[in-house]
């Protein structure tokens, strides 16, 4: 994979086909999400990785914009330590996501991050102790429309470089 177009190429895939992934996939992206690297290696996350429709469906119904949890053929829960105690919690959770989905991407497969603010119901739908987390779940699965995974960039889509960096100062 070359890096530089996998940022430039990868795009957010919601609608994806009716189609599993296969498990050697899921693991190279559970695995991506583990090497990622963290805050004094602490590598403080879990992920539970969800196949099931009826689980998909709710976690789906955890946040106002991750409906297409619902739709997919793995949703990947990121758990975390209590992220409002230390700041650097959900950058390494970010970090993990961005891995798995770079992974994904390089693997044909399309994903999607979804922000869940239901947090007890959340727990109630996948178990999880009391000392974990959920702020971020991945959806995965092979894009409805096998274009949409690497669309060129949009014109106009993203802030020009000029426009987003400060050099030195602001």
């Amino acid at each position: 994979m070359n890096v530089v177009d996998a940022i430039r190429l990868k795009r957010a895939v919601r609608k994806f086909q009716d189609k599993s992934l296969p498990d050697d996939v899921v693991h190279a992206i559970l695995n991506a999400g583990r090497r990622s690297q963290s805050s004094k290696n602490t590598q403080a996350w879990r992920f539970i990785a969800v196949r099931d429709k009826k689980i998909l469906k709710a976690l789906s119904q955890c946040g106002e914009w991750a409906g297409h949890i619902a739709g997919a053929a793995l949703c990947v829960a990121i758990l975390t330590p209590e992220p409002a105690e230390k700041f650097q919690t959900m950058f390494d959770a970010g970090q993990a996501a961005a891995f798995m989905q770079l992974a994904a991407w390089e693997l044909g497969v399309g994903s999607c991050p979804a922000s869940l603010y239901e947090f007890d119901k959340a727990r109630e739908i996948l178990g999880f102790p009391a000392e974990w987390h959920l702020r971020i779940a991945l959806s995965f699965g092979y894009a409805l429309d096998e274009e949409k995974i690497s669309a060129p960039p949009k014109k106009g889509g993203r802030m020009e470089l000029n426009e987003v960096i400060h050099f030195d100062k602001w």
